[in-house]
């Protein structure tokens, strides 16, 4: 996902590009990560790792106690984690409003932010970084942030956590510093993501129903994204060709967020296909029903990724 833009500064705020001075104080082989493309001005990376596949635990809400931590999305993708040594005079709230900015001005949704006690103390502290020099223990000026990106070619999750080096002394004593972790999870592969018209129709004639993972959406929207117009077409298709079928249009969701709000945005999905379908390629509009099921029919469990993504489909039932 080499998406490049220019990084957005918060109101009354200025980010200019970095020089290559700053970058080559960096620590050797790392780099920015190119979702977000650049960083804070004058950052300097003092630790960078990659695992080409690993588990990570995203924190999304705030640590209520020792080991109590009980809203996380469980993710497993590519993981890169990025230390930034920022400087004394940057306070957290700075960075991390001009990182927000970004992740917004990228199409990241934020799925949730909080700062000092309201993300959990000390607890939130020793929860959200493994103990490590210049983080451990700094909870009394803290700030969190954990963000998603849904993409055609794979969903994006970014945690970034800001702190003042408080609770250690020495030459660093008060500096800012931030920790990024993205996590990058490819599009599911699967045969149904190229499913021709008349895989649909076999499928339909088997089973009665088939499962489409080539229609996608705009993150919490019904609007249709350009990369689904092939689907679409061999639906079309399937539709042209078989002038008798009618169909129920079944929009599908995970169970983020709750049940009414998901019953409505997979009905709202099943309804946008249904009238691309009637205004692209003619089809009859009695011949289709648009339904929402949000996520009552699960095909997979939604603990993981891998199975929220399973979930998120569209379904073509014979009616």
């Amino acid at each position: 996902m080499g998406i490049s833009h220019r990084f957005a500064a918060s109101a009354g705020l200025a980010l200019a590009l970095l020089g290559t001075d700053v970058a080559a104080q960096d620590v050797a082989g790392s780099q920015d990560h190119p979702v977000i493309g650049q960083r804070f001005p004058g950052a300097v990376i003092t630790s960078y790792d990659v695992q080409e596949f690993d588990e990570y635990t995203l924190l999304t809400g705030p640590v209520t106690g020792r080991n109590e931590v009980t809203d996380v999305e469980q993710l497993e993708g590519k993981v890169t984690t990025i230390v930034y040594e920022i400087g004394l005079e940057q306070t957290t709230l700075e960075v991390m409003r001009n990182y927000e900015n970004a992740f917004k001005s990228l199409g990241f949704d934020i799925l949730f932010g909080c700062k000092n006690d309201v993300c959990g103390d000390r607890d939130f502290n020793h929860a959200v970084v493994p103990y490590m020099a210049r983080f451990a223990e700094n909870y009394r000026d803290q700030r969190y942030s954990a963000a998603r990106l849904d993409a055609p070619d794979g969903t994006t999750f970014i945690s970034l956590y800001v702190i003042k080096n408080l609770a250690e002394g020495g030459s660093r004593h008060a500096w800012t510093y931030a920790r990024m972790v993205v996590v990058e999870i490819e599009a599911m592969q699967t045969e149904l993501v190229t499913v021709d018209a008349s895989e649909m129709r076999s499928a339909i004639s088997e089973t009665g129903a088939v499962a489409l993972y080539g229609i996608q959406f705009d993150f919490d929207s019904a609007k249709i994204l350009p990369a689904s117009r092939p689907a679409l077409d061999e639906i079309g298709k399937l539709l042209s060709d078989a002038a008798t079928l009618e169909l129920y249009v079944v929009g599908h969701t995970d169970n983020a967020g709750t049940l009414d709000y998901n019953l409505d945005l997979s009905r709202q999905r099943a309804e946008s296909v249904v009238r691309d379908l009637v205004q692209t390629y003619g089809i009859a509009p009695g011949r289709l029903d648009a339904q929402g099921v949000g996520y009552l029919a699960p095909v997979a469990s939604n603990a993981e990724e891998s199975g929220r993504a399973q979930n998120r489909r569209v379904e073509l039932v014979e009616r």
